[in-house]
């Protein structure tokens, strides 16, 4: 699917007063794009502020050195974005992954664009540019900066660098195209540093973390002679661990790493009760086709959804799914 820049452009030069949001539990994808983006529209004079419906995670607020992305109902108020000219809402298209932004989103008066490269897709009521072919949403924001004619600098290009970077597996997923390492190559011969932002990353790991990697590794069992492998995580792993809930992101890809694995499940409770349901193949099962059971979402490598219900019922639920899938 291609993008229609001349009219994402011409929306762009039509408003002043724009802001960005994304989903909540905000990736590096979620949180590179907001930041990218926001620099490329200030280099176009544009007044631009970020607000999420929830708090970057603490291992991802190297990111935002500044500060700059907000939070709906801690640091803005719904009246603080009356002014709104143009709200934009990148990295999803999904109602329940808005949080409390989506209140923001349903009763704005403002223009709403989406700059996404997921499948699925609610009806927001906003303009969809969508490339659901691109590795990454990050990966559309350079292509944004080329079309509007702004220069990429190392305070653009950091944060669109850690977006491709993770949403690729560091460059290893199947999604990752000489198109990829091209856009890569921009980024770094713009400013972005790959030492620092992989250090940044993945070699400053809380204790907490690592120990809650630990219970999620020891409870992997695996299925279909081990093509099948799976996972969970309740809410007092947190507490007993002192890890954060925002740790478990990026585990799931462990169990992919396991010889002979296909397709790898992870169940994490929720401060609600609920849980995120996290999937990834490296086969020909389709993740979001998966998901969207669910009333969830993603791409054909990895997706997910939420489940409010017990563990067991949650755990045979999707797993007889899978299993379904994988015969």
């Amino acid at each position: 699917m291609s993008i229609d820049w001349s009219e994402f452009t011409s929306i762009i030069n039509a408003n002043q007063k724009i802001v960005l949001t994304s989903h909540i539990r905000p990736d590096c994808d979620a949180l590179g794009s907001e930041l990218g983006m926001a620099g490329i529209l200030e280099g176009l004079g544009k007044d631009v502020r970020i607000v999420n419906g929830q708090n970057t995670p603490p291992n991802l607020a190297f990111i935002d050195l500044q500060q700059r992305i907000q939070v709906i109902g801690d640091d803005v108020s719904t009246t603080d974005l009356d002014q709104t000219e143009l709200l934009m809402i990148l990295d999803t298209s999904a109602w329940a992954q808005l949080g409390l932004m989506g209140d923001v989103v349903r009763e704005t008066a403002a223009k709403k664009i989406i700059l996404d490269h997921h499948v699925s897709q609610d009806d927001l009521g906003a303009t969809p540019f969508k490339n659901t072919q691109a590795e990454a949403t990050g990966r559309l924001v350079v292509e944004a900066a080329e079309q509007l004619g702004v220069k990429l600098t190392p305070h653009i290009a950091t944060p669109l660098f850690a977006a491709i970077a993770t949403d690729t597996g560091w460059f290893r997923f199947n999604s990752t195209t000489s198109t990829t390492m091209h856009v890569a190559a921009k980024l770094i011969d713009a400013g972005a540093n790959p030492t620092q932002i992989y250090g940044d990353l993945y070699e400053k790991n809380s204790l907490g973390r690592v120990k809650l990697r630990g219970r999620i590794l020891e409870r992997f069992n695996t299925e279909f002679d081990g093509r099948l492998i799976y996972t969970y995580v309740r809410r007092s792993d947190f507490a007993e661990t002192g890890s954060l809930p925002s740790d478990t992101e990026d585990v799931i890809n462990m169990g992919l790493s396991v010889s002979g694995t296909e397709f790898a499940v992870i169940l994490v409770e929720l401060s609600s009760g609920a849980f995120k349901i996290s999937l990834r193949s490296c086969c020909d099962v389709d993740c979001s086709t998966l998901a969207e059971k669910f009333g969830g979402g993603g791409h054909k490598a990895a997706a997910g959804a939420t489940i409010d219900a017990p563990l067991d019922v949650v755990q045979q639920r999707v797993l007889d799914a899978v299993r379904e899938a994988l015969v």
